[in-house]
């Protein structure tokens, strides 16, 4: 009943109130830029601090884990304090933070200022939502939830592009000086935009205290288990082993107090309509997905090219800049009643599984002009598919309801894009250990397709004499790359399998659990209710 009380009526929507929600839209892109562009560029920055590969990688785990924690909790609080100067404050400290994390020296105050960064920048995502939910009136909500989307398909493909500027052209410090300008802009935008709703110091007398602890003290210890695992040597290390527990063990604890507290940071009840739950679950697999579309591209450039950051940043644009078309065309279009948004979604998913099996034929001779058909497919099917996603699973989200599926929503985008990073890094590291150990065993056991009996015409692929020696030191090591950049090949064509298997599940997903829905301008008319 107090949360019920706790949510203002919605204002009519005017110019003034949509200049509000563009400002928590900037605001939501910036902070989203702002985690990609410095972990891309995590070497500049721990170059220009002093600081060694271990200590860098404290700073992306607390980050990130500050982030997702403050997913969690955000709405409470914008409920509580108020929309308007709550996100005032969190953009506000945001900036105040990237101000002054390169002007800091020392390591352990840059970590905690990051940190302190992560959990302001975390609380932005979730006030769009919120906004795009309580605000927009149905004849353009699909829209605002098109600008949501944007967070996870435009953002961190122009990062890298943004990284290689930075980094290579300014200076490092400028990757946390630029959210300035567009903060600035944003909060005068929210400042004059939106407005002032009461605030609710009473909520506090019902807070879920426990839950808080319990909830943001698992979440932050299974993202450092996850972040740290591979340098920990997962399961062989006694620190990996005691934060997994200690999440598994508060995680479960929140879950049970959250099923039964009167005023829950989750609501774990809206699980039992199958439109929301599927979205959850598809979301977490559309963002491995997402995920993919650049990191494998990346990987190939990176390790096998040798390409700098600048040189193949462009590719990933590909897929970034034309979400700022895609995106309102495919809101367009979920407007049309006679549009089933589940056979968008099938649409979307079938361009995801044409881009992974073309994917799956790359080879040691490929270039950038081997991957435009696939990032262009990529480009299509990622909006096709979270759009018509979040349109199915808030339909069944009232309006007082609408922090409860933020701050859910939210939390499993934060994490599943984290945890999509890790399973991707680790699954081409692992497979191309194995396709390594495959190649030199075979080449061990069949020493002559390695060797001829001319000196002259030995080279890099063909490094041995006859009588099993040595032809030169250069032809060896360039044998050994050869070797090593196929082994990564075959990793990413593994990789691209994998992400055919993401994208029959969440086929499958969307056969079995969403029911049909229609546009919101027309989903309470009455002929709807037939």
């Amino acid at each position: 009943m107090n949360a019920q009380r706790s949510t203002p009526s919605s204002p009519p929507f005017t110019w003034r109130l949509a200049m509000g929600f563009v400002g928590i839209l900037i605001a939501a892109l910036t902070s989203g830029l702002n985690g990609r562009v410095i972990d891309i560029a995590l070497a500049d920055v721990r170059a220009g601090i002093g600081v060694t590969y271990d200590q860098a990688s404290w700073f992306t785990s607390a980050y990130q884990a500050a982030e997702v924690v403050a997913m969690m909790i955000a709405p409470w609080f914008a409920v509580s304090f108020s929309l308007r100067k709550f996100a005032l404050a969190c953009a506000g400290g945001f900036m105040v933070c990237g101000i002054l994390l390169p002007l800091i020296p020392n390591a352990q105050l840059f970590l905690l200022l990051r940190t302190i960064q992560g959990l302001f920048s975390g609380a932005l995502p979730p006030l769009l939502m919120t906004v795009a939910l309580r605000f927009l009136p149905p004849s353009i909500k699909l829209y605002g939830l098109g600008a949501y989307a944007l967070t996870a398909t435009f953002g961190p493909n122009v990062a890298p592009t943004l990284a290689a500027f930075w980094t290579d052209d300014v200076s490092w410090m400028f990757m946390f000086w630029q959210v300035v300008p567009a903060i600035l802009i944003s909060m005068l935008f929210i400042g004059w935009g939106l407005p002032q709703d009461p605030i609710h110091l009473d909520r506090f007398k019902q807070i879920d205290l426990f839950g808080m602890l319990t909830g943001c003290s698992g979440m932050a210890f299974l993202i450092i288990t996850i972040t740290q695992g591979g340098r920990l040597d997962w399961f062989e290390s006694p620190l990996f082993n005691g934060l997994l527990s200690s999440a598994i063990v508060c995680l479960t604890i929140f879950l049970i107090n959250e099923w039964f507290h009167p005023l829950p940071l989750f609501k774990l009840q809206m699980l039992e309509r199958s439109n929301f739950s599927y979205g959850l679950m598809a979301l977490a697999v559309v963002l491995v997905l997402a995920l993919a579309g650049s990191a494998l591209p990346s990987n190939f450039f990176g390790k096998v090219e040798g390409f700098r950051t600048v040189q193949f940043a462009p590719l990933a644009l590909t897929i970034g800049l034309p979400q700022l078309i895609i995106t309102p065309l495919v809101a367009a279009l979920l407007s049309l009643r006679w549009v089933d948004c589940r056979w968008l979604i099938a649409f979307g998913i079938a361009l995801m599984i044409s881009a992974s099996l073309m994917g799956m034929q790359i080879t040691s001779d490929w270039a950038r002009q081997n991957f435009w058909t696939i990032q262009l497919l990529q480009a299509i099917g990622l909006p096709s598919i979270i759009l018509p996603l979040l349109m199915s699973a808030t339909s069944v989200v009232a309006p007082p309801e609408g922090h409860y599926a933020s701050a859910m929503f939210n939390t499993v985008r934060g994490f599943s894009s984290i945890a999509a990073g890790v399973l991707v890094e680790w699954f081409i590291n692992d497979r191309e250990q194995f396709h390594s150990n495959v190649l030199v065993n075979n080449v061990a056991n069949r020493p002559w397709l390695i060797s001829t009996p001319v000196s002259e015409q030995a080279s890099s692929s063909i490094p041995l004499l006859h009588d099993g020696s040595i032809s030169n030191t250069e032809n060896i090591a360039g044998f050994i790359t050869l070797l090593k950049h196929q082994a990564i090949v075959l990793s990413l064509a593994d990789s691209y399998l994998l992400m055919t298997g993401f994208a029959v599940l969440l086929l499958l997903l969307t056969v079995w659990l969403p029911k049909r829905v229609w546009p919101p301008q027309t989903r309470f008319q009455p002929a709807m209710t037939k």
